[in-house]
């Protein structure tokens, strides 16, 4: 009907938890008026009221509401034809009453702005104080001030600037809580003379359980991870700094234990043993699907170990994409990790993209996914930018697809082999 949805809203006071009964609430007052026209300044400029709706019907006749600012009734100003019984209704006793906490300071503001009081504030026996007023067409009302009203509106104000501060110290809060988050994520990129590389997360909401870092694994090596924490919110936020913190705890086990290229079973125990203390310090319920490569700086060799993680995307030189799919399961399910590594060897030109749920699962407006075939497409149209802006192209691709508000966060590290 060309009505604002505003007027529509449901009014936040009529709400109780304990309700089960339909939401239900005063809708519209009829009042008449001569001109609808000469009507509307006195609502508006006058008593400060709001359109709420101004639309003409199929028949002709103007559909013309105001509404009060606090108020939760909307006013329609019908002008009925001349003679009607409406008509004759023009001019009397609306019956309406317009309730206020502070009724002096009120009366002074509308006669300020030229509103006619019939007579000045009066106390009436039952306890209520009020003063009636005309519009131009001599439609009276009644402005009431009930010390019931004041009190309610006076504790619902101070209920309000408890929410207001309580939110500010909430979002305050949740700001630290990034900036913590934050500062979890890698800060210093260790040297690699073979492959260049890079990585981002977009989170949803201020702190989030993905995860992605880049590791000084010691010889000539490092490590590439991506990682997504079971639950969303805070509570993943904390599970992901368990994870990143066990993770570097154990990097020691590359340091210490001497590198026999013929036995390269550190991604294995490295896993087994990081797997072990995500376990023992979180609930049954908790995991962490995990992406972890290795890789070597001199023989450009990569060896990973998919663990439950959607498949990392090896992108060839020569056009060929490689899939490499999960080898274990998802870190932190069980006590003992089953875990099982691959590995593949880089030539100049081929691209490693690992990424989250967050890429491929962005929807449209219309419930499409971006999903992997797009991903891959994306890649490919921009294989040829550095790893840094094939990896922005990458993202603006997933975001420009996906509907405006993130649902889910966005992770994806980019590493290239370099050229000879």
């Amino acid at each position: 009907m060309g009505s604002p949805l505003h007027v529509y809203k449901a009014h936040r006071c009529s709400f109780d938890l304990e309700r089960t009964d339909a939401y239900l609430r005063l809708g519209t007052v009829t009042v008449y008026v001569c001109d609808q026209e000469r009507s509307l300044p006195f609502y508006l400029d006058h008593l400060g009221f709001q359109v709420a709706f101004d639309t003409v019907h199929p028949s002709g006749e103007r559909w013309l509401a105001v509404t009060p600012p606090d108020g939760t009734a909307v006013l329609s100003l019908v002008a009925p034809r001349p003679g009607s019984e409406e008509h004759k209704l023009i001019g009397g006793c609306t019956d309406i009453v317009f309730l206020t906490d502070n009724l002096p300071a009120k009366f002074r503001e509308w006669r300020e702005r030229g509103v006619r009081f019939l007579q000045e504030p009066c106390k009436h026996p039952w306890g209520g104080v009020g003063a009636c007023f005309e519009d131009p067409d001599g439609n009276s009302f009644t402005l009431l001030g009930l010390d019931q009203v004041s009190s309610e509106v006076e504790m619902a104000r101070r209920e309000h600037a408890k929410r207001r501060d309580e939110e500010l110290h909430a979002a305050h809060e949740l700001e630290l809580a990034r900036q913590v988050q934050t500062r979890l994520f890698p800060q210093i990129q260790p040297t690699a003379t073979t492959l260049e590389y890079a990585g981002t997360c977009i989170q949803a909401r201020h702190v989030g359980g993905d995860y992605y870092d880049f590791l000084d694994l010691g010889r000539d090596r490092l490590g590439l991870l991506v990682a997504d924490v079971s639950g969303k919110g805070t509570a993943a936020a904390l599970l992901m700094a368990n994870l990143q913190a066990h993770l570097h705890n154990q990097i020691s086990s590359y340091w210490n234990r001497p590198y026999v290229p013929l036995v390269w079973d550190q991604p294995e125990r490295f896993l087994r043993s990081v797997n072990r203390l995500f376990h023992r310090n979180t609930t049954q319920e908790t995991y962490a699907t995990l992406f972890f490569a290795e890789y070597d700086d001199k023989l450009r060799r990569l060896r990973y170990a998919n663990c439950g993680h959607l498949s990392g995307l090896l992108l060839r030189q020569d056009g060929g994409v490689e899939s490499l799919d999960s080898t274990c399961t998802a870190v932190g399910l069980f006590n003992e990790l089953n875990c099982v590594a691959d590995e593949r060897s880089l030539s100049p030109g081929d691209t490693l993209a690992l990424y989250t749920d967050g890429v491929t699962e962005s929807r449209n407006a219309g419930g499409e996914e971006f999903g992997e075939e797009r991903l891959v497409d994306s890649l490919q149209a921009h294989r040829d930018l550095p790893s840094h802006a094939l990896l922005g192209a990458l993202v603006d691709d997933v975001r420009m697809f996906g509907s405006p508000e993130q649902h889910d966060d966005i992770t994806v590290v980019i590493a290239r082999c370099r050229p000879d």
